[in-house]
């Protein structure tokens, strides 16, 4: 009986050959198929998401300007006149020494936010567009450009 207990134990165990066949890896080859593929896929949707990043933040400073004009119109109808200056777009936030009638804050931030490049806007009044000018100057932090470097401005609809 214990022939033949360690004969169907010999039949049943694997060969050498099986084990080996079943951890197969990819080859070199296949490595560098794939990595061409996710190349050309990113060559072909990377400069479209580029541009949607950029479309977003030039959106983004439009709107962030437009929160600043409701929020000094606000200062206006409270103090009767816009900041100076000096002031700033600070006085949308802290009471400034010459506001008489000032009821702030006119913003829902401790602080005033820079532009999505992380540059500080550009206040002033009286302005030369208006009777205040905001201005973002965009990517490049200059005056003038155009894409994504293009001044964003209050007085540009």
């Amino acid at each position: 009986m214990t022939k033949m207990m360690v004969n169907n134990a010999v039949r049943r165990s694997p060969g050498k050959s099986s084990a080996h066949t079943s951890e197969r890896g990819f080859t070199l080859v296949e490595m560098l198929v794939v990595i061409t593929i996710i190349a050309l896929i990113m060559a072909l949707v990377g400069p479209r998401v580029l541009n949607f990043l950029t479309d977003s933040k030039i959106k983004a400073a439009t709107i962030q300007i437009k929160g600043f004009e409701n929020a000094l119109d606000l200062y206006y109808l409270d103090a009767g006149r816009y900041p100076t200056t000096s002031e700033g777009l600070h006085a949308l936030l802290e009471r400034p020494g010459g506001a008489v009638a000032w009821s702030g804050p006119y913003l829902n931030s401790d602080a005033v936010p820079n532009d999505p490049w992380g540059k500080s806007y550009i206040y002033r009044s009286p302005g030369e567009h208006g009777v205040y000018d905001i201005v973002s100057y965009g990517a490049d932090g200059q005056e003038g450009g155009a894409g994504a470097d293009a001044d964003i401005t209050s007085w540009t609809k």
